[in-house]
């Protein structure tokens, strides 16, 4: 029968794994191979994707996906052997006993040689968390598949003289994503000093299948198992001494999170590097194995070439075997070895009975098994999951799964824009006003000149310190983003709208960018690094901008408050809807023209609900008030200044007393034309919208700046005029910044593509949304 046949709550074993390719090669790697126990957990709320269980965690995949693996009948699960609890062997200490560090054979780097390491890891297993306790880093930790999505430099505390990059996290290193790659092409490529593999130590089984390809590689490592202490927690423990003999290379017990181990670590880390202690064992089939004899033959015909290029000669050898097809062209090998290379493969395969690929992967397993079952005693079912167990059964029902991701948002935009964010506003700008009054006044009795009085109250006061109020609705968004990500509950959030999102083209994956570009759209751009297809990476960038940022919501609290005070709340929410509904109708364009085509497969670890750490969430909260600050202070100040200046000076540099006479009015007054159809061809709402290019805040204070006072807007700007602007301001041209981070992921053709294109979309809207005002008014 069919993976895809199996009942919820059923155990089968894999007999085939059907499919080709790199998706085939993925699913071989996060191990569903042959002779693997797999369990159906459950089905999404729309009945696809479908969650399995295997080798101690939990894997969605496409129903579709699941007809290409074929099972054996449904049974029961085998019973684990029972192990009792010994005494837990504790690591034996930096440099005392065991068989590392022989000083006899030491032939230490020079002083002066930087030490380089590569933070090396499963997705979401602490690799950044890890990172910040090494180098004092404040990145950003996230509960999310896919957090980490460039590298990260930092140098280790206290050891100055070297660097350690944290890596995206990667399953295998036969990549499957553009952001694995990067993992890839840095360990392969840079050739670090050393490798600090971190390990989930909850779920060792799963994170050493990358262990074992590294060791292959023979660079100096060591083993980090993080998350001990949940371990402990639950029964289970570790014989490290053991695993350390097993696999070849130190294993140092840690929790990230707490900074336990983490001194060791690091002594252990140096002392590898600096004396190029190599794993003592990278060799992992037994000798009675039919790929036992096909991988080394291929080491015997690939070995001068494997020098030639760099590249260790045992991990070339498996990859080779595997059908790494890039690594096949680094080797260059000539016809008639290719040749020979496809003889011995014929052969294993023979003597195997299973395709190669999934040969080398059920190697690899197998000796992962025989390591975890002598050396790990396993815990009780963690609180962890348990708990995340309960809160799925609602979270992701199949009658509530819906209703509370919109329930779960809702209050998030609720409590945002009318409870909290709104209460914090408004003590911000009764300050900025009290502040504002005070220097007007101060200025007046000192008979400040008249055109530097008017710089600082009319420029700067109120126009930063218009842009200034709406920070506290923008850290509370964000506060809330960070909750839903740091608990694990954006993961579900792709498992639940995966079926949804496949009819415009895309993978549930996509919904996590596009949750991100709520806050920020630069940070949600460059989310889409996780997803594995360039296809959707492209159309996922193109409709996060329509997600509409936080930085909007000055512009839409400003008119809300001056044009639908009523219906405030109503139309916040209306412009994030429409905002949505047109990234859907783009979606359903872009599906039919250029990008025809099928989204990729969904493919996702879900983790475990944690408490969001509060350290982790302050930092990220200090993170963006701190980016908005200086933006206050440096592009939206410089941007208020020259909209003052350019408002109160003629082109002779005289000083007007009308603003129509302003060089400003001047320059906006050609393209008013083009916005009076869609009712707001004042040159000074252009200018504002122009100002907006540099930073979306910016356009509240430059409308405070060029009119003055909410009133004379009032009169100078319609309901329906109000309303279209509103529209416009949702979907035209994000700002430099998220422009300049889609160039950096796409090119410059389709940033300005995307530039141009929303300018467009925007304007349409715009002229749609005033004429239908204008006929039911």
């Amino acid at each position: 029968m069919k993976l895809s046949e199996l009942q919820i709550g059923s155990t089968a074993t894999i007999l085939a794994v059907g499919g080709a390719g790199a998706l085939r090669q993925h699913f071989l790697d996060m191990g569903l191979i042959q002779g693997t126990e797999v369990t159906v957990v459950k089905y999404a709320p729309m009945g696809d994707p479908i969650e399995l269980r295997l080798h101690g965690y939990e894997l969605t995949i496409r129903l579709e996906d699941a007809k290409n693996i074929e099972v054996s009948k449904a049974h029961e699960p085998k019973a684990e052997k029972e192990k009792h609890h010994g005494p837990e062997t504790h690591h034996p200490g930096y440099g005392e006993g065991g068989k590392f560090h022989n000083r006899k054979q030491e032939n230490p780097l020079s002083e002066r040689e930087t030490l380089t390491f590569a933070l090396v890891g499963n997705q979401n297993c602490g690799k950044t968390t890890l990172f910040n306790q090494l180098t004092g880093s404040k990145q950003h930790v996230g509960n999310f598949p896919g957090v980490t999505v460039d590298r990260k430099d930092g140098v280790i505390r206290g050891y100055d003289n070297t660097l350690i990059t944290d890596l995206p996290g990667i399953y295998s290193m036969s990549p499957y994503s553009s952001e694995e790659i990067v993992t890839r092409e840095f360990v392969i490529g840079e050739k670090p000093k050393g490798i600090i593999n971190i390990v989930d130590a909850t779920n060792i089984e799963r994170n050493m299948y990358l262990t074992m390809q590294l060791l292959e590689l023979g660079f100096p490592m060591v083993v980090a198992l993080n998350m001990m202490d949940e371990l402990r927690e639950n029964g289970g423990s570790v014989k490290v001494n053991e695993m350390e003999a097993a696999l070849g290379v130190p294993v140092i017990p840690i929790s990230a999170a707490k900074g336990e181990g983490i001194e060791e670590l690091i002594r252990h880390a140096i002392h590898v590097a600096k004396y190029q202690e190599k794993p003592l064992k990278t060799d992992f089939c037994s000798k009675d194995e039919g790929i036992h004899r096909g991988i080394h033959a291929v080491m015997h015909l690939i070995e001068d070439h494997a020098a030639q290029a760099e590249i260790p000669i045992r991990f070339a050898a498996s990859k080779v075997m595997e059908g790494d097809n890039k690594l096949l062209e680094q080797l260059k090998l000539t016809d008639q070895e290719k040749k020979i290379l496809e003889e011995i493969a014929g052969q294993t395969e023979v003597e195997t009975g299973m395709d190669r690929a999934a040969a080398v992967a059920q190697m690899r397993f197998r000796y992962i098994e025989d390591v975890c079952s002598s050396t790990i005693v396993k815990p009780k079912e963690s609180k962890e999951r348990i708990r995340s167990r309960k809160m799925d059964h609602f979270l992701t029902g199949k009658y509530t799964g819906i209703p509370a991701f919109i329930g779960i948002m809702g209050i998030v935009f609720w409590l945002t824009f009318n409870v909290i964010g709104a209460f914090l506003q408004g003590l911000l700008e009764t300050g900025i006003t009290q502040l504002t009054n005070l220097v007007n006044q101060a200025m007046t009795a000192a008979h400040v000149n008249s055109v530097v009085h008017s710089l600082v109250i009319d420029g700067i006061f109120n126009g930063v310190g218009s842009v200034l109020s709406f920070l506290p609705i923008i850290v509370t968004l964000f506060f809330f983003l960070s909750i839903l990500e740091d608990s694990g509950y954006m993961a579900r959030v792709a498992f639940i709208m995966d079926k949804l999102l496949r009819k415009l083209g895309l993978s549930g994956r996509s919904i996590v960018p596009m949750l991100i570009g709520f806050g920020c759209t630069v940070p949600g751009v460059m989310a889409s690094r996780t997803l594995p297809s360039e296809r959707d990476r492209k159309m996922t960038i193109l409709l996060t901008p329509f997600m509409s940022c936080t930085a909007k919501l000055p512009i839409y609290a400003f008119f809300t408050a001056a044009f639908f005070q009523k219906y405030e709340a109503l139309v916040m929410i209306g412009l994030y809807v429409f905002g949505i509904v047109m990234g859907i109708l783009m979606a359903l364009i872009f599906k039919k023209t250029a990008f025809k085509g099928e989204a990729v497969p969904f493919v996702m670890e879900l983790p475990n609900y944690r408490m969001p750490g509060a350290k982790n969430v302050g930092h990220l909260l200090w993170d963006k008030a701190k980016d908005f600050l200086q933006r206050a202070f440096t592009v939206i100040f410089v941007a208020t200044i020259i909209i003052w200046f350019l408002q109160n000076f003629d082109t002779g540099l005289n000083m007007v007393s009308d603003s129509q006479d302003s060089i400003l009015a001047l320059a906006a007054g050609f393209l008013a034309p083009v916005f009076a159809p869609v009712g707001f061809g004042d040159w000074r709402i252009i200018t504002a919208l122009i100002s907006g290019f540099l930073a979306k805040e910016s356009v509240v204070s430059s409308l405070t700046v060029l009119f003055g006072s909410t009133a004379l807007l009032q009169s100078s700007l319609a309901i329906p005029g109000a309303a279209a602007l509103l529209i416009f301001c949702l979907l035209y041209t994000p700002c430099v910044a998220a422009i300049a981070s889609v160039k950096r992921e796409l090119g410059g053709k389709w940033a300005a593509a995307m530039a141009l294109g929303q300018c467009v979309i925007a304007w349409i809207a715009a002229f749609v949304m005033y004429h239908l005002i204008l006929l039911f008014m």
